[in-house]
């Protein structure tokens, strides 16, 4: 899912990303592309990592049977 992004402003480190329907997010501000300033438009690529979670998963399991097993 892809959100479209305008940086309101500023706020020391931080900066207050505003979404097309009013919601804010604070984001860090060295966390932004170069150049980025107040009026930037910008897009955020949201998906799901189905792939990290199964790893995580059995590497959690994994953990647990070797505390399990000693």
């Amino acid at each position: 899912m892809m959100i479209k992004l305008t940086i309101d402003r500023f706020e020391e480190d931080k900066a207050v990303l505003i979404s097309a329907d009013g919601a804010n997010i604070i984001w860090p501000k060295d966390k932004l592309p170069d150049g980025a300033r107040e009026g930037s438009a910008l897009n955020f690529d949201i998906t799901d990592d189905a792939e990290r979670e199964k790893r995580d998963r059995q590497t959690a399991k994994d953990i647990l049977n070797e505390i399990i097993s000693h």
